[in-house]
């Protein structure tokens, strides 16, 4: 059981909830956890807690929830806590009083092998672009973003048949084991943090933005499907079908079928295949959701699609 170092957490979504829960069960002294203010979500619209909240409150830990990370009210509350080390992971950007507060710093968990994917979508440009492995890295930050020493770094192959959904789960998992053996380390004291390899030519990963997620059927096929594995369960690849949007979640390579067509032309094949032409060749698509519809397998969508 380690109880020497008090940690604060810094996280919202999903993925950092993977390594809070890793924290508690190790025994890992969480004093408290920061997350964004609960806010309206899903169809009703209805106020709802981040996951990382709804886990800290399950095993109770103490909450903040800022609105403005420089508010003297929080940082009060938060120095109160006199965290040794935080950690933070898939929360916003520090402002250097709140990284800078605890005596060994602020420990950042990215879902990358850095330097490469700095940025806000790690993994989904990691999958965009064909990588056949990635993984995450723990390191300290500091002024530039994703750019501080770092700790450990551990490796995840990537499958031609995962998405960004798939390599989610398993980076969280992956990640939060990580973050655990981090702390350990600096708990020994028996580290030294190594500047980041400074390359001429890095893989970046920005936020994502609509103008991404369309697919351009002038590309060739493994790039198209590689987008939409990589976009894929969200925010989702899109194209435009009968004026609406199609999002497509899932698709493969047809190779039967050898009709030259325009690129972006589609074809049904009756009961189940709706085929796209890209720059070579055709794309399948499997699993998608038309504009103001649920999302559904392509033999179900095409039960009822009529052109409009």
């Amino acid at each position: 059981m380690s109880e020497s170092l008090r940690i604060v957490f810094f996280g919202t979504p999903d993925f950092a909830v993977t390594s809070l829960e890793e924290l508690v069960q190790q025994g890992m002294q969480v004093v408290a956890v920061v997350t964004a203010p609960d806010k309206p979500a899903g169809r009703g619209m209805q106020v709802r807690p981040s996951p990382v909240k709804v886990a800290a409150v399950k095993h109770g830990i103490p909450v903040l929830q800022p609105v403005k990370l420089k508010d003297p009210l929080f940082l009060e509350e938060l120095k109160s806590y006199r965290a040794d080390i935080q950690v933070v992971i898939a929360f916003r950007m520090l402002p250097e009083l709140v990284w800078n507060m605890p005596r060994l710093g602020t420990m950042n968990l990215h879902a990358s092998l850095l330097p490469d994917y700095r940025g806000a979508a790690p993994i989904n440009w990691a999958i965009i672009r064909g990588e056949k492995e990635t993984g995450v890295t723990t390191f300290f930050l500091k002024h530039a973003i994703d750019t501080g020493d770092m700790l450990l770094q551990e490796r995840c192959p990537v499958s031609s048949e995962m998405n960004a959904g798939d390599l989610h789960d398993k980076l969280s998992q992956i990640g939060a084991k990580l973050v655990v053996k981090s702390l350990r380390l600096v708990e020994s004291g028996n580290y030294a943090p190594i500047p980041q390899p400074v390359s001429p030519v890095l893989k970046h990963a920005p936020k994502l933005y609509k103008n991404d997620c369309k697919i351009d059927w002038n590309q060739d096929a493994e790039s198209i499907l590689n987008l939409i594995r990589g976009l894929a369960p969200f925010p989702g690849a899109f194209t435009i079908l009968d004026q609406k949007i199609l999002k497509i979640f899932k698709a493969k390579l047809h190779t039967a079928c050898m009709e030259i067509a325009n690129p972006g032309s589609h074809k049904v094949i009756k009961p189940d295949k709706l085929l796209f032409r890209c720059k070579n060749e055709w794309i399948e698509v499997l699993d998608i959701q038309l504009e103001n519809k649920k999302r559904m397998h392509i033999f179900e969508f095409l039960k009822g699609f009529r052109h409009s």
